[in-house]
């Protein structure tokens, strides 16, 4: 399964939604995520891909994990995982 697919699979799963509803340009706002479900995201996140968010829940505008979109999400979590593999970008 790839990046992609599994991400938008947590985001779902937290906003309680299909995963058909839930689209790359979606911001979480949209999808009715809330701070605690963000934060259990980014946990679950974390956990599937064995990764560190850089992500601050106390101020997520300070966070240098982009969570605007579910595509700067899923963009992130790659560049993570590319990082934490070794991968150059």
């Amino acid at each position: 399964m790839d990046v992609k697919t599994k991400v938008i699979e947590i985001i779902a799963d937290q906003a309680m939604l299909e995963t058909s509803d839930v689209t790359m340009t979606s911001t979480l706002e949209d999808l009715g995520v809330d701070s605690l479900g963000l934060v259990e995201s980014i946990f679950a996140i974390e956990e599937e891909f064995d990764i560190s968010v850089p992500f601050n829940a106390n101020d997520p505008s300070e966070s240098e994990f982009d969570i605007s979109t579910v595509a700067s999400i899923v963009g992130a979590v790659e560049g993570l995982v590319r990082v934490q593999k070794g991968t150059p970008a």
